[in-house]
């Protein structure tokens, strides 16, 4: 298949990313052209606007990409049920779990229901599959509560599997110890030994407590999920994924999720993975990056998604549409 690489500035552009400033900080418009789509599948009823950041070519290039809706899947990489009122909880007084902080946690539980969920419930009935990735592998509480690769919705026993998991989240207690408030620092290199025995996010036994990781990582409550929707397992590998997704007739995912910088990137259901086998779009402001040292992921996430452009097609939730 010949692709023409005709570039068509765009006369007026206006910024990207703009729709949800409070989470993203937008993007503004330098030289920007207009391109031929990528993907153009016969029945692309599913429009989905995308941009990339070309230096040889001086800018950002767009173009309109036609998907079957039937072979579209989207997928949430690590909405994390923590600090969301399913029982799961940051360990105190110095534990790390998720974007690491309750208050980085709840900030981006508000995003997941502002955007990803609305986004989510909207194409539900256009795509081919709803997807989510979460840690570990299946257990007998979440294989109530969740279809999966092994799991059909049929097999569910809902109401059991959420009594199960209240149970087990409310009796644990969520202590860690405090701070290390004592340790050797090497004669010649201090700095290095100093960052050795204080990494910037120790998530082990010391700070969240033996036994912490594994707990059944539930859904975040910010996603309103159906039956019908699957979730994938980290400790499971992406072979699990890409053979059934496969089987499904996927060929196109749009993903979303947490953490852009990070999961997004490298887990089991990051684009690096996917990115073999599947045609991606990454739904930007479907997306948060880490943000430490800030109290706002703005300009994190902005840099990251200006960082996957330069290899991937980003696109935005009111870029994806369905036509009549």
């Amino acid at each position: 298949m010949q692709y023409i690489n005709s570039l068509i500035p765009v006369a007026d552009p206006q910024p990207i990313l703009a729709d949800f400033p409070e989470y993203i900080e937008p993007l503004q418009p330098e030289r920007r052209w207009q391109a031929p789509p990528v993907v153009n599948d016969a029945g692309g009823l599913l429009r989905v606007r995308t941009w990339r950041y070309w230096y040889n070519a001086r800018g950002i290039v767009e173009m309109e990409n036609r998907l079957d809706p039937a072979a579209t899947a989207v997928m949430v990489v690590h909405p994390w049920g923590i600090d969301d009122g399913y029982g799961l909880r940051t360990p105190e007084p110095a534990g790390c779990g998720f974007l690491c902080t309750k208050e980085k946690n709840a900030l981006t539980l508000a995003h997941t229901r502002e955007v990803i969920d609305p986004f989510l419930q909207r194409l539900r009935p256009q795509v081919a599959m709803i997807g989510y990735s979460l840690p570990g592998s299946e257990d007998p509480i979440r294989k109530k509560l969740y279809a999966s690769v092994l799991t059909e919705p049929e097999d569910l026993d809902t109401a059991q599997g959420e009594q199960e998991l209240a149970q087990v989240l409310g009796a644990w207690d969520f202590t860690g110890q405090p701070l290390i408030d004592a340790f050797e620092l090497d004669e010649e290199i201090p700095v290095r030994a100093y960052f050795a025995q204080t990494p910037s996010t120790d998530a082990g036994d010391r700070y969240n407590g033996a036994g912490f990781w594994e707990l059944p990582m539930p859904l975040s409550s910010g996603i309103t999920h159906a039956p019908q929707d699957r979730v994938f397992y980290d400790g499971e590998g992406y072979p699990k994924v890409r053979d059934y997704l496969r089987a499904r007739g996927i060929r196109h995912v749009l993903l979303c999720g947490y953490c852009t910088d990070m999961c997004v990137i490298t887990t089991t259901c990051g684009y690096r993975n996917l990115e073999q086998d599947f045609n991606i779009f990454l739904v930007g402001d479907a997306t948060l990056a880490t943000f430490p040292s800030s109290t706002t992921p703005r300009f994190a996430t902005q840099a990251s998604l200006a960082n996957a452009a330069l290899m991937h097609l980003v696109t935005q939730v009111h870029w994806v549409r369905a036509e009549e």
